[in-house]
């Protein structure tokens, strides 16, 4: 059976408009501004900007009668196939009928611009919820494992004026808003929705014998939800089925319940080492596994068992504070930062022969993101690798190098979190970045730093042949410590200890290199990396002076480095980073965490933890 390539629709990650070139960031100040003009030229009020991706933005506003609507907007330089898709989305929720589902007012164009109109669910999302609170109580993920069945329920019965049953593609923490009175959930965001193919038995749902015949039912009308939860059949783009929706519900609830951003760490972090409920947490592991047929069983228990599985007696146990493996920094600051992770040393965490997948579909998201990030790699390296990007969507700076051994592994890092409040959530991703790490079986190095986008450099020049120019005034930012932090000189994690970087394909001229070994031999912490482009240059840097008697020393060194930008030739990535001086954990092998269930008599729990304090 030939499959046709799968019609992708979808960006995982956001970049920040502080890393878009001047031009770039302009363009999209413009463009937002345009479109709440238009929402108010329309009547509505209090407009503002909730989301936005590759293909459009989404923004909130009130009516004059105080209904709360959600507007989606695409962006009018895509393709028109693209701007097409927001009125196929706005045809596929209105087959939808379902109180937990915010229903479509309108869909409409101003001006050639498509705008689809929604019902606002109250609320925030859950992987907000997630970054905020960290792991979910197993009674709540409970909670939302139950509304999350019996909306799938209602999508594989949805008869909808086409009378099939509804995919909805997508389901992810992000696309479900969380009412935190009501612990209700909403489903939103049916851009990747279609109408099944197959029904829950893996039938063809006609019993039209031309239609079955058809090119129709030979290829897939699947789109590509985010890579990071949807299931094996669907990344390979078979033909669509409400068990695409199972994998993203298992997906989901598995990353809420660990505090993780993917569904990828199971292997290592199982679902039944969570403190979940005994069946819950076998049931979730069996929708998880490698083996098909385990996940169609396991996936049927979770529609037919849940609301029995619902109606367990829980409660809100009391959890131990969890204490950082690695060393966690946390400080106020008061200015806003916007973490950006930049990660190399990739290439080792990579399979040899590994299977190719996704390679007929042809998107710049999709490349960016998880071709040439997290493809050929096992499940829990792909884990690890989410496990730090999600440590970038907290305000934090500094880096982590990971180095594995045969007799376990090696962690440096300097990580510094600028909001207190957060700090428990942070553990939570930190140490779930150390369990994935402890679980991969590998020789290499693998090294992060995490900037802050708002002190990164642009600079432009008209064509690639041109040299790059400072703007007047354009310095390097740091901080300096209040008063010295020295430590034995043999501790410093230098910036050259590793020899180059293997993945990174700009060499820098020796002038710079020259004032990054001079830089060397400050205490110091911090990084520097260059991104040349054809005709633009980002500059990111975050630096911390440990040695304020040589701060004069210290400014005119990356003063030099600034000066020395116009000699940069190519293209590609460079960067350095300095760790303040070595504090390194070491931790041996774990493949998997042992089991750790709810208790079967929570009340009895709870009696026993109060007469134990």
């Amino acid at each position: 059976m030939t499959q046709a390539p799968l019609q992708q629709f979808y960006i995982p990650e956001e970049q920040s408009v502080y890393l878009l070139s001047h031009d770039d960031a302009r363009k999209l100040k413009e463009w937002v501004a345009l479109c709440q003009v238009q929402l108010e030229q329309l009547g509505y009020r209090n407009i503002e900007l909730i989301g936005k991706g590759a293909y459009g933005f989404v923004f909130a506003g009130i009516t004059a009668t105080g209904e709360e609507y959600v507007f989606k907007f695409t962006r009018v330089n895509l393709p028109q196939h693209l701007q097409d898709r927001l009125e196929e989305e706005a045809f596929m929720l209105e087959q939808v009928a379902h109180p937990r589902v915010p229903r479509l007012i309108v869909f409409q164009r101003v001006r050639n611009q498509a705008i689809l109109v929604m019902q606002r669910a109250p609320g925030i999302n859950l992987e907000e919820v997630s970054l905020r609170e960290g792991r979910l109580s197993p009674r709540l993920v409970m909670r939302i494992a139950d509304q999350l069945a019996d909306i799938l329920r209602t999508l594989r019965r949805e008869a909808g004026p086409a009378g099939r049953s509804v995919v909805h593609g997508d389901i992810k923490p992000s696309n479900l808003v969380f009412d935190a009175r009501e612990e209700a959930i909403a489903l939103i965001d049916w851009g990747s929705s279609v109408f099944a193919q197959l029904d829950a038995n893996l039938q063809f749902v006609t019993a039209n014998v031309m239609e079955l015949m058809s090119d129709n039912l030979q290829q897939t009308n699947a789109r590509l939800g985010d890579v990071y939860f949807i299931g094996e059949e669907q990344l390979e783009g078979a033909l669509s089925s409400p068990r695409f929706d199972e994998q993203g519900a298992a997906g989901t609830l598995y990353a809420l319940a660990s505090a993780q951003s993917c569904r990828f760490g199971h292997r290592a972090i199982p679902a039944t080492s969570l403190g979940l409920p005994r069946e819950f947490a076998r049931m979730l592991d069996g929708m998880l596994d490698p083996d098909p047929a385990t996940r169609l069983k396991a996936g049927d228990h979770f529609i037919r068992e849940m609301p029995r599985l619902a109606r367990l007696v829980m409660l809100d146990l009391p959890e131990p504070a969890e204490s950082p493996l690695v060393p966690v920094w946390s400080r106020p600051l008061d200015r806003e930062i916007d973490t950006v992770v930049y990660s190399s040393r990739k290439a080792f965490l990579r399979e040899e022969g590994g299977r190719e997948t996704l390679n007929d579909v042809n998107d710049v998201q999709l490349d960016r993101y998880y071709r040439n990030f997290m493809q050929n790699m096992g499940e829990t390296e792909k884990a690890f690798l989410a496990a730090v990007s999600r440590l970038g969507k907290y305000p934090v700076v500094g880096g982590l190098a990971v180095r594995w051994e045969a007799e376990g592994v090696y962690i440096d890092t300097s990580l510094n979190l600028h909001d207190p409040a957060l700090k428990p959530a942070f553990t939570a991703a930190v140490n779930n970045m150390v369990t994935l790490a402890r679980a991969i079986h590998r020789r290499g190095i693998f090294k992060s730093c995490l900037f802050n986008a708002r002190d990164t450099l642009h600079l432009d020049r008209e064509a690639p042949e041109r040299p790059f120019e400072p703007l007047p005034g354009m310095r390097l930012r740091y901080e300096v410590s209040a008063v010295p932090e020295l430590e034995d000189r043999t501790r410093l994690h230098s910036y050259f200890e590793d020899g180059p970087d293997p993945e990174e394909f700009l060499v820098l001229p020796e002038a710079i290199i020259t004032s990054l070994e001079a830089l060397n031999d400050i205490h110091h912490t911090g990084m520097i990396i260059f991104e040349a482009l054809p005709q633009h240059l980002k500059i990111h840097s975050h630096y911390r002076l440990l040695d304020p008697s040589r701060e004069d020393e210290f400014q005119r060194r990356l003063d030099d480095i600034l000066g020395a930008v116009g000699l940069i030739e190519g293209l590609g990535v460079s960067g350095f980073m300095k760790m303040p001086y070595k504090d390194t954990r070491f931790f041996p092998h774990v493949a998997r965490q042992p089991e750790r269930f709810y208790p079967r008599d929570p009340r009895a729990a709870l009696a026993a933890d109060a007469s134990g304090r």
